[in-house]
């Protein structure tokens, strides 16, 4: 059972490094008008409500911590978002449906618009820099667009991921039974 939880790890860091290295790496040669999807986001948001507020809280800690390491001014800023945006899409894992896409896309979705909204106030608004309908118009709304139509594809293999993983552990626990 112990050789299970570790694999789980191992492929949950796995899939945090190659999610990072495509946001880093493939993503900024794909913008469209100079805006990148938030794949970070999607594997997060995915991870909280696939396996509970204490996954998601994980994912989106590291998540987070790699941005923060990458792009960040303050070490934890994006560590604390990503892990709020893991905590509160694990709150709806009562609601979710494998087969059902739209939940995922509409929690990716609200999560990304609350994340371009934080980033906003956080980081412009402070600044003072009060053109909020630009930073709407502009990044908000376009960034969710595109992390909508990236989800479309990156959740089926999330989702692949996730389901080989719990039937690895039902076999698992079904020889302890």
């Amino acid at each position: 059972m112990k050789g299970i939880k570790i694999k789980r790890v191992i492929v949950t860091a796995l899939t945090v490094c190659i999610c990072y290295m495509l946001q880093c790496t493939l993503f900024p040669n794909l913008t469209l008008a100079s805006i990148k999807p938030n794949i970070l986001i999607i594997l997060t948001a995915s991870y909280g409500f696939m396996r509970g507020p204490r996954d998601g809280m994980l994912v989106g800690f590291f998540s987070g911590l790699l941005m923060d390491i990458q792009f960040g001014n303050i070490l934890g800023f994006y560590a604390l978002i990503y892990l709020l945006a893991g905590y509160v899409n694990g709150l709806f894992e009562q609601m979710y449906y494998d087969d059902d896409i739209k939940l995922p896309l509409a929690l990716v979705g609200a999560t990304e618009f609350i994340y371009g909204l934080i980033i906003y106030l956080l980081m412009f608004m402070l600044r003072s820099e009060f053109d909020f309908l630009h930073y709407l118009r502009h990044i908000i709304i376009p960034e969710l667009i595109y992390t909508i139509v990236v989800t479309l594809g990156l959740y089926p293999l999330i989702l692949f991921i996730n389901r080989r993983l719990e039937a690895e552990e039902k076999r698992s626990a079904g020889k302890f039974v």
